[in-house]
């Protein structure tokens, strides 16, 4: 279980840093489609980008994983959010729901003790 877990860490990391910093064009014609800021875009950007590395420094401390991963999902939720709120097509929404899934299960198997 250990290994799933850290494998799900490295990929939600290399897919959002893949899309923030090799796939740019695609974020700025989408958050144009979805009507916000260039401000909004960066910081945006820039936060993913650091919770995708906290995500991967939560695989040698791991206290870093739960938090990290709830602000992520939150992320995708807002993604999910905006791609209905311009009514894109299924296939459009499914990046952001597969890291939003991929998200919910690393909160839920990292949830520190009470």
């Amino acid at each position: 279980m250990e290994y799933i877990i850290k494998l799900t860490q490295v990929t939600i990391a290399i897919s959002v840093a893949y899309v923030w910093i090799f796939r740019f064009e695609n974020v700025l014609k989408e958050f144009k489609q979805f009507g916000l800021s260039d401000i909004t875009r960066n910081f945006v950007g820039a936060t993913k980008i650091c919770l995708a590395t906290l995500l991967l420094v939560g695989i040698w401390f791991s206290s870093f994983v739960f938090i990290t991963s709830i602000l992520m999902g939150f992320f995708m939720i807002a993604a999910q959010y905006f791609h209905f709120k311009i009514k894109n097509f299924f296939i459009k929404h499914l990046p952001s729901l597969i890291l939003l899934i991929l998200c919910a299960f690393l909160a839920i198997t990292s949830k520190p003790p009470l």
